[in-house]
């Protein structure tokens, strides 16, 4: 019985880790892809990055905040391989052929390594609020919060690094209002969305 529960762990670990290498790889690829909402210029990106304080988060209260960073780290390396691989292989949502790997795209490697930063800083300090606030008696309090915290560190750290002076036109003209759009995504879709999901998911694992 013992075997048989370390061992589902390890899958919940596994998975949680290639969802996080997932989340990011698309995020940086729909980061390139511009969109407007309600007349507020944003990225497709912004939709898909907040499941990753979801998957933290959930990390956190099934394994503890050490586990947490460990999963967190092993997911970086892949993340920032994958990253790159997809958005040079499909720039700007064009095909551009397997030989476009052969070289150096320092546009592309801007946005992978600015994700990887900000996706360690992020998630580190999604994890110590998180864990600081676990125990609290209302549910939704550590990731309403930690995703607050988690969620502007994380936006501040991959716009600065990935997009100041970038050569692309649409985001260096439009920085500050896509990041700050970004971050307001993400905190709208956190509250409505992801807490719910989020009870739920949980109630779910912990049945297992």
């Amino acid at each position: 019985m013992e075997y048989s529960r370390h061992n589902a762990s390890i899958r919940l670990a596994i998975l949680l880790a290639g969802f996080h290498v997932l989340i990011i790889a698309a995020s940086n690829y729909l980061v390139q892809l511009p969109v407007t909402v309600l007349g507020f210029h944003a990225t497709w990106g912004a939709f898909v990055f907040p499941f990753i304080f979801l998957t933290t988060d959930l990390t956190v209260r099934i394994f503890g905040a050490l586990q947490a960073k460990r999963i967190v780290f092993y997911a970086m390396v892949p993340a920032l391989i994958v990253s790159y691989v997809i958005t040079v292989l499909f720039r700007d949502a064009q095909w551009t052929g397997i030989e476009s790997l052969g070289h150096f795209n320092l546009f592309v490697f801007r946005i992978a390594m600015a994700s990887l930063s900000a996706y360690v800083v992020g998630q580190i300090m999604d994890i110590f609020v998180f864990n600081k606030l676990r125990q609290h008696e209302v549910w939704w309090y550590a990731p309403l919060a930690s995703a607050i915290v988690g969620n502007l560190v994380d936006t501040f750290t991959f716009f600065t690094i990935a997009f100041y002076k970038t050569s692309d036109t649409y985001l260096a003209e439009h920085l500050v209002e896509i990041a700050i759009v970004d971050y307001a995504f993400k905190i709208i879709i956190n509250s409505v969305l992801f807490l719910p999901m989020y009870k739920v998911v949980l109630d779910r694992v912990k049945n297992v």
